[in-house]
């Protein structure tokens, strides 16, 4: 009988090197992070964007689930400088390793197409969103006050909120295939499961 924690630490490390975004710097990153823990499950992403320069930027994130841990790893790309002739892409990769005792919610929403036909249990979302928070970083949005008087020229100081900066990640049957949606749906299963027993 295979183990099921050996065979997604060999799928993840699969599914990295299937990328071709720099599979040796994305797998040490995540791998230092685990440590000796094994692999329960795990996402892995990848895209492209452009920048306003019209350069690709590509970014890779890696979700993995340990018996103990969510391991996050983010691996962006930046391009050579086209002004210096010397110069080459550089990637930045940062981890995160997070108690389940941390996490403070696991939200999916999911997008179905003609949802008068949807099959519980055949039928797969068109797209999905997982979002999960630990409320460790938050994001500021200040603008300045105002008291409604149009001809008030007097400092009322500034008026804002302040939400968690949660991982946020998005598939799509049509982007990335079913079976990425189908990954990200078991994912966040799991993820669920381990943090309702933490």
């Amino acid at each position: 009988m295979t183990d099921t924690r050996i065979a997604a630490g060999d799928g993840m490390r699969a599914a990295i090197e299937r990328s071709g975004y720099y599979p040796g710097l994305v797998f040490d990153a995540v791998s230092s992070a685990l440590g000796a823990e094994p692999v329960v499950s795990y996402v892995v992403t990848h895209d492209a964007l452009f920048d306003t320069g019209m350069e690709v930027r590509r970014h890779m994130t890696v979700l993995a689930l340990t018996p103990t841990r969510l391991v996050y790893s983010h691996t962006d790309e930046s391009p050579a400088d086209a002004s210096d002739p010397d110069s080459r892409p550089q990637a930045e990769t940062s981890t995160e390793a997070v108690r389940f005792s941390q996490i403070s919610s696991v939200a999916v929403t999911r997008v179905v197409a003609d949802p008068a036909s949807y099959v519980p249990g055949r039928t797969m979302p068109a797209e999905v969103v997982l979002t999960i928070g630990w409320n460790v970083l938050s994001h500021i949005e200040l603008e300045p006050a105002h008291c409604g008087d149009e001809n008030c020229d007097a400092d009322h100081g500034y008026t804002g909120t302040v939400t968690a900066d949660d991982l946020t990640m998005r598939v799509s049957e049509a982007a990335d295939g079913e079976d990425a949606v189908r990954q990200v749906l078991e994912f966040a299963r799991a993820l669920s499961e381990a943090t309702s027993r933490g």
